[in-house]
């Protein structure tokens, strides 16, 4: 199916709110593409719940928000049974994690035991309560805020938390003539107000489908395997990334051939994606924080050292 127009369609939307984040807002849709999770690592004030309520407005899902303080409780992300006097049973209450997108704002203010709440909605799509597994309703989508400037009061995600989110991305400051352009369309009315669906679920359901049909040569697949690969192995890196970081990046270069008009991967997808989808995957060696070596940079230094596939014999498929 073509799956451009309506990523273009939608992406406009989201622009009408967000302003000159043009690579950002596409790597977001991207990650709803591939059904992965969204690590939005940034400053107060940039947009980034502005960026999550656009989306799930735009693809007319629902939409809850958690603020994570340290005083939150997994049932109060989860949900819980509790006795009703009137029926003389247990019923379930669920919690705000059962909507389709879930903003998780300063997931690490939470401590690790709320946190941990998240790891089975995340990778199982399911929430566990009392024994009994309540699924979630797809599209399902959760998109984590943190601070990278403020650690006072707050729990580093573990390893296997940051390893759920397929991508992370950091929006920054807008230029100053963007920033003028916020200021001048906020004079009245906020434009999230007059945001409005432009893609049926039905067709975002279909469009996921179809992400998983575009071709991947056997030659980008291993150009796949061997980034992830010199991420294990390069001096500085205490632990590289996983084999879920592999299979993060194909489907995301997938999702991004479709929304680029494409049936098939090419070395540069993988290229572009490869610092959001790797960099927060790797811990650095103690030696090397020192230095203030940053897991971006050697995702970087490992693109410019692993040659890029050539195609397979089979070839490209026109």
């Amino acid at each position: 199916m073509n799956v451009q127009e309506p990523a273009e369609r939608t992406i406009g939307n989201i622009e009408r709110v967000i302003v000159g984040k043009h690579a950002e807002v596409r790597l977001a849709l991207v990650a709803l593409l591939c059904e992965g999770h969204i690590l939005i690592e940034d400053v107060p004030g940039v947009g980034k719940t502005m960026l999550a309520k656009a989306l799930s407005r735009s693809v007319g899902c629902t939409f809850r928000r958690i603020q994570f303080t340290p005083d939150l409780l997994p049932s109060d992300v989860t949900g819980l049974s509790i006795f009703n006097q009137k029926t003389q049973d247990f019923e379930f209450r669920p919690g705000p994690i059962m909507a389709q997108v879930v903003l998780a704002d300063e997931i690490n203010r939470a401590t690790p035991k709320t946190q941990s709440a998240l790891l089975e909605c995340m990778e199982e799509r399911q929430a566990t309560i009392d024994g009994v597994s309540y699924p979630m309703q797809r599209p399902f989508l959760v998109i984590a805020t943190q601070n990278p400037i403020e650690y006072e009061g707050t729990f580093a995600l573990p390893e296997a938390q940051l390893d759920r989110f397929l991508l992370r991305i950091r929006l920054g400051y807008p230029k100053p003539m963007e920033e003028l352009v916020i200021l001048d369309e906020q004079k009245r009315l906020h434009p999230i107000e007059s945001v409005q669906q432009v893609l049926p679920l039905d067709e975002l359901r279909q469009m996921q489908v179809g992400v998983k049909e575009i071709y991947v040569d056997q030659g980008v697949a291993d150009y796949i395997v061997r980034l992830v690969g010199a991420t294990r192995e390069h001096a500085d890196v205490y632990l590289g990334a996983s084999p879920r970081g592999s299979l993060h990046l194909y489907k995301a270069a997938q999702a991004l051939a479709a929304v680029n008009g494409r049936d098939y991967v090419i070395p540069d997808d993988v290229k572009q994606l490869a610092v959001p989808v790797l960099g927060h995957r790797l811990i650095v060696r103690s030696q090397a924080s020192l230095r203030e070596v940053d897991n971006d940079a050697i995702v970087r230094e490992v693109l410019s050292t692993v040659p890029i596939a050539e195609p397979s014999e089979a070839g490209t498929p026109a």
